[in-house]
């Protein structure tokens, strides 16, 4: 079987990865004129971790990663925690990793590399009709038996295939944020093992993760993430630095070394969020993975998570039946309950912690708080940000 894989991000490699493990000739289609990472800091949860376990390389990434063993955010008044999530909990604990992009990148890369994989930059794929991949200029590049999409939430392969439901249909979000990395602020009194946020109201949402170091670097890092309207970006910039680190300061006074490492807006990129899921992530010799399958905030995290989950559904169906449709079939099956219920959560969740208004976040702050408290929440909040619940995988690995 000879396989296409559009996009050189993590579901991307993954999947060429897993494919070409099972002797398959994989060739990867790239956009940029090299794969290279783009995206912000994020935690590799432990779903996505036991995917990495499955592919032998939890080791390497761990090597550039930071464990995070809680997650919490802070009313900006009056400091009350609002959240509070540990991974002790779990009924097999296991902390999340936060990492960088490039770290993820880099150990998936050099690994698709050492299996001889080809990679084929300067391709931006626009279509692929019954296994024949078509680029923006036109060209035809061959035919394939299966063509995997992992081109990402703007994918143009995946953008007229049918949506699930009124509440998959593809929409742009309101609220996106910009977001940096910058040198841990050592001596500032955050906790390298925990994602911290602070919240007034749902308008303002300030967060801080420990994201370990850059592949050949020693020096570890923060992704600071500041919430925002993709529509204030603009006025945003204009209004200039001073004045917006003068209101971050006010409501979380500890940023001050993470805003002090920032110099330059235009180091600070915004990321747009989008929602849509398909109804069925396949087609005529083409598989969709990733956020071209499925998209939305990331109030939980769960992106580079599922991309891996999909990954890994489509291998195991692949190598399971020699039929491609009854793989196919098999692995938009594997997926399809775990993925609409974190899609719908995602959704639901979004309102409480990015819009205007102050009703969800005053029950957010006075309510749920409460509810989080309750005998047993504690286990289901940090099953709910592991990834966990309708646990797609039937036989999980233990962590080594």
């Amino acid at each position: 079987m000879t396989i296409a894989v559009v996009g050189a991000g993590p579901a991307g490699l993954a999947i060429a990865l897993m494919l070409a493990r099972q002797r398959r000739r994989v060739v990867v289609f790239e956009r940029f004129d090299a794969p290279r990472p783009i995206g912000a800091g994020f935690m590799l949860q432990p779903t996505g971790l036991d995917v990495l376990d499955g592919l032998g390389l939890t080791d390497a990434i761990a090597a550039l990663g930071q464990p995070v063993h809680r997650l919490f955010g802070r009313e900006a008044r009056r400091g009350r925690i609002v959240l509070d999530v540990r991974y002790d909990a779990l009924n097999r604990p296991r902390p999340a990793l936060g990492v960088l992009r490039s770290a993820l990148f880099q150990t998936l890369y050099d690994a698709c590399l050492a299996e001889g994989i080809d990679f084929q930059p300067s391709h931006e794929i626009v279509s692929a009709d019954d296994g024949r991949p078509v680029d923006a200029d036109g060209r035809d590049l061959g035919r394939f038996d299966l063509v995997i999409d992992a081109s990402g939430a703007r994918s143009r392969i995946a953008r007229d295939l049918p949506a699930r439901g009124p509440f998959g249909a593809r929409r742009d979000l309101a609220w996106g944020a910009v977001w940096t990395t910058t040198p841990w602020p050592t001596g500032a009194g955050f906790d390298d093992s925990a994602l911290e946020q602070t919240y007034r109201a749902a308008d303002r949402m300030i967060g801080v993760l420990p994201s370990g170091r850059r592949p050949g670097e020693t020096t570890p890092t923060a992704t600071f993430f500041w919430s925002l309207k993709a529509d204030d970006h603009a006025r945003w910039k204009a209004e200039g630095l001073d004045a917006w680190k003068a209101e971050v300061l006010s409501l979380w006074p500890r940023t001050a070394p993470v805003l002090d490492a920032i110099t330059d807006p235009e180091a600070l990129t915004l990321a747009r969020y989008g929602h849509h899921t398909l109804h069925r992530p396949v087609g005529p010799r083409l598989a969709v993975i990733g956020d071209a399958a499925h998209s939305t905030s990331p109030q939980l995290g769960q992106g580079v998570n599922m991309a891996l989950l999909d990954a890994q559904a489509l291998a195991t169906a692949l190598e399971r039946s020699r039929d491609l449709d009854t793989a196919l079939a098999a692995y938009a099956r594997a997926r399809r309950l775990h993925l609409a219920l974190y899609q719908a959560l995602s959704l639901a969740f979004t309102p409480f912690y990015q819009a205007d208004g102050r009703i969800l976040p005053w029950v957010r702050d006075h309510i749920l708080g409460h509810v989080a408290r309750a005998p047993m929440a504690d286990r289901l909040l940090a099953a709910t940000v592991s990834g966990l619940l309708l646990d797609p995988r039937r036989t999980p690995r233990e962590p080594a």
